[in-house]
């Protein structure tokens, strides 16, 4: 389809953290970087302009459910043909305020549904990390974020990166960065390097399912990260009856050790101990 309305010219907004790409190549490959679309539901949140938009629906999405805080680029969407065919469903709304399921119950769509986005920068992590605590409506995903922030989402146990998101991301996915891109491939370009991460679900049985226990544990233990464990758990440990040197042990790890050593298992034993100990 070619009578799309044509929506480049218009600004971005600094306050929506809005920085659009137009080249095709690069929106081709952001749209199929975490594998074939073709017969999938797939959510864009800040489509903006709609190049992501046109590239997944060329690619042949069974339906694309794009959520839009900016209305002139919502209103604008909803005249493009795809949305009067439903194949293209807009929605006005802060992406954090969403409720995913109902969304895609809404559109017809089939789970688990992909999540294909150009992050705006200011809400890329709670987004994220919602996203990892969902239910089985969410499957593959391809996220473009400040480069450091994919580094932070993709690290391995004693990088420089290692910390409380990829904890979280190895709960539940496999992550990798696909590619980066410079500031001159957006518009307006941004201070920083971007880069698309891509995460695909772990099968069931390897996944962790308290990711919100994890993520406390997580936090305490990189909230001190130059601390011992037994000093940064300390204070977590006392919410729930756990003297955090005992709670070390019980996990069989070193209390001296540093949170940017242990494991995505080591982790998983803190949070089914800490979650066990739990009212």
């Amino acid at each position: 389809m070619t009578d799309r309305p044509d929506l480049t010219h218009a600004p971005a907004r600094k306050a929506l953290g809005q920085h659009f790409l137009f080249d095709p190549d690069i929106l081709t490959r952001t749209a199929l970087a975490a594998g074939p679309v073709e017969g999938r539901c797939v959510f864009e949140i800040g489509p903006g302009p709609g190049g992501l938009t046109r590239a997944l629906l060329d690619a042949g999405a069974a339906r694309v459910i794009a959520i839009e805080a900016d209305v002139r680029f919502a209103d604008a969407l909803l005249d493009w043909p795809e949305a009067r065919t439903g194949q293209l469903h807009v929605h006005h709304a802060d992406a954090r305020r969403v409720d995913w399921t109902d969304c895609l119950a809404q559109a017809g769509g089939k789970a688990p549904a992909m999540v294909v986005a150009n992050l705006p920068y200011n809400v890329g992590t709670p987004l994220t990390v919602s996203w990892l605590k969902a239910g089985p409506w969410r499957g593959e995903m391809a996220l473009m974020f400040q480069k450091e922030v994919a580094e932070r989402l993709c690290a391995p146990p004693r990088s420089a990166h290692y910390g409380r998101l990829a904890v979280l991301a190895g709960a539940r996915v496999s992550a990798h960065i696909a590619f980066t891109l410079p500031p001159g491939a957006f518009r307006p370009p941004p201070r920083v390097d971007s880069a698309v991460a891509v995460l695909r679900p772990l099968p069931e049985g390897e996944q962790f399912k308290d990711v919100p226990a994890l993520e406390k544990v997580a936090a305490a233990a990189f909230g001190q990260r130059r601390k011992m464990l037994r000093a940064a758990l300390k204070s977590l440990g006392r919410t729930v009856g756990l003297d955090a040197a005992d709670w070390l042990e019980q996990a069989a790890i070193d209390p001296t050790a540093r949170a940017e050593t242990l494991s995505q298992s080591d982790f998983r034993a803190l949070a089914t101990l800490f979650a066990a100990a739990g009212p």
